[in-house]
């Protein structure tokens, strides 16, 4: 049997091994393969990163896809969190999106840059939200999610969501979450998607689920939010 050479990344992120905990994770993503998960517990990971920042090696990491372990593509989301120059940080994230294959990696990736070109960040999103990629569309509900929820919001955005047609349980999933942060933002606009059954029966309940979850929403809201539960007639 050959034996795989690891890289110098690899050995990095073994040395930093904690095997309770992979064994504990593991459990939590059964979309990924045991083999894959190493086991590094994420401030440990951070630290890493901060080791890593500017060195050829982080550059030379990152123009290596795909990679092998969960942890590689943690690490590989998390450096691009440091790109200063908003054109490259967007030609990266482009370039390691279709290699993300599960939530906490998408979610955890946000280039600071980002915050400072919504005008030009909007467009990319629109794209991404249209991707075939499960992830890829994930991330851009995401974005749109993280950016555009206050000062810069627009009652199109949810529209643009609430159109997104798929079968994806993790897309599903964060279109609930971005209406259900949306009613805690932008309450009286985001509502009448709701009132006026606009998502599936699924999305629509769990984002009511997660407002009534939420301490940002008010108890008579959520009293109210409560009472336009849906019920699938192919269930009852």
């Amino acid at each position: 049997m050959t034996e795989i050479q690891m890289t110098e990344i690899q050995k990095m992120l073994f040395e930093l091994q904690d095997t309770k905990y992979r064994d504990f994770h593991s459990r939590l993503m059964p979309t990924i393969d045991r083999d894959r998960i190493i086991g590094v517990r994420m401030p440990v990971l951070r630290k890493l990163v901060k080791k890593l920042v500017g060195t050829s090696l982080a550059d030379d990491f990152i123009e290596q896809l795909p990679h092998r372990y969960y942890e590689e593509n943690n690490l590989h989301g998390l450096l691009l969190e440091n790109c200063k120059d908003y054109e490259s940080a967007l030609k990266q994230v482009d370039s390691f999106l279709p290699y993300v294959d599960i939530w906490a990696t998408c979610d955890m990736m946000n280039p600071k840059v980002f915050g400072k070109h919504k005008e030009e960040l909007i467009q990319q999103i629109r794209i991404w939200m249209q991707s075939f990629r499960c992830y890829t569309v994930r991330y851009g509900i995401g974005m749109l999610m993280r950016y555009y929820l206050d000062e810069d919001f627009q009652k199109v955005y949810l529209e643009s969501v609430s159109l997104i047609q798929t079968e994806e349980y993790y897309v599903k999933m964060m279109i609930a979450w971005y209406f259900a942060t949306a009613l805690a933002k932008q309450y009286s606009a985001t509502v009448v998607y709701l009132e006026t059954n606009k998502l599936d029966c699924w999305t629509h309940n769990k984002a009511i689920q997660k407002a009534v979850e939420s301490y940002r929403i008010s108890d008579d809201k959520k009293q109210y939010l409560r009472t336009l539960k849906r019920y699938d007639k192919k269930l009852s």
